[in-house]
């Protein structure tokens, strides 16, 4: 692989071409804002979502898409999840038979429920699909601070293509055949991650915030298992990893979002004073129906979406948590 083309120029597309140079390949970054571009192109920084990083002569940008696919060897597919339909459907057109696509967005769509590469099947049917996944902020990334991720595949050859060419000794890759199971670790750990803010915004304690991230790892792998992911892969990377790192850092967009719902600031202003996406609060919706559509138990994300969609009360929800039975922890034998 020479030239990687990357679709979404936020803060971890931006990370993701400094990784894509580190291990010598091109990048074209597509972006939708022409302000973006141009700051990339002549001022060598993305001083909109990721300033005070310098990007190098062999990053270029481009506000088409097909600019930075038809010639790509891989694509790497960074805009938020909720727009990822959209931004493969532009794709169709351009992507070269074989090329593959590697879904680097959490989340899972509003309405249909669907997981990113289920988003893929339909979208993109003849194109080889991979998913990266964990612990990172993009900040750190850029830095060039150690990292792991996970790189999910069915294809073990095509996995070990991919990581080879985008591995280096400070982003290191393991790779996975769970393709869900990446996914769904990713997706819920942003409603959670807000949750756990709002216990901290609440000031109810590192207690409460550890029973929280314990107790929404279990409803990670009841979602797990109705989707057919493998325990071992939530219990990796993308999952509990990215659970951890996501609830215990105001780095964390989703967290820091919940730190303010939690001390009385408006969803609304929040959003509002805010250039990137916290995924989790479009997530938060499209997990709970999921869940209900697979009959799965998840109390702390419904009671999480209640407060972001329903108007729910943020008091009167925590109080419903802790008044629910406490059974046993795990099943028995």
């Amino acid at each position: 692989m020479k030239l990687i083309g990357i679709i979404g120029a936020g803060a971890w597309g931006t990370a993701l071409a400094l990784v894509a140079r580190r291990a010598g390949l091109d990048v074209v970054i597509q972006a939708r804002e022409a302000a973006v571009v141009d700051a990339i192109n002549d001022g060598r920084e993305n001083s909109v979502f990721l300033p005070g990083v310098a990007l190098d002569k062999g990053i270029r940008a481009t506000t088409v898409i097909k600019d930075a696919s038809e010639d790509a060897d891989a694509i790497l597919l960074t805009v938020p999840a909720q727009f990822l339909r959209a931004a493969m459907g532009e794709l169709a057109g351009s992507i070269k038979p074989g090329v593959p696509i590697i879904i680097c967005a959490k989340g899972i769509e509003q309405d249909s429920g669907a997981l990113m590469s289920e988003i893929a099947a339909e979208v993109l049917a003849q194109t080889p699909v991979l998913v990266l996944s964990g612990p990172t902020f993009a900040a750190e990334v850029a830095a060039g601070l150690p990292a792991a991720v996970t790189l999910a595949c069915h294809d073990v050859g095509l996995a070990v293509q991919v990581s080879d060419a985008l591995a280096g000794p400070m982003f290191r890759i393991y790779r996975s055949d769970d393709l869900i199971g990446a996914q769904i670790g990713g997706a819920v750990k942003n409603v959670l991650a807000i949750g756990c803010g709002i216990v901290e915004g609440r000031g109810l304690g590192d207690n409460a915030r550890a029973a929280l991230i314990t107790r929404g790892l279990a409803e990670i792998n009841r979602l797990g298992a109705a989707k057919g992911a493998k325990a071992e892969t939530l219990m990796g990377l993308s999952g509990v990893g990215d659970l951890v790192l996501t609830c215990n850092a105001m780095q964390s967009r989703n967290f820091s979002l919940g730190v303010a719902l939690g001390r009385g600031e408006a969803l609304a202003k929040i959003l509002g004073a805010r250039t990137s996406v916290a995924e989790g609060v479009f997530s938060a919706a499209s997990v709970s129906d999921l869940a209900r559509t697979l009959h799965v138990e998840m109390p702390l994300c419904l009671a999480i979406d209640g407060i972001l969609n329903h108007f729910a009360d943020i008091d009167a929800s925590i109080e419903g948590l802790l008044s629910r039975p406490m059974t046993q922890e795990t099943a028995p034998e």
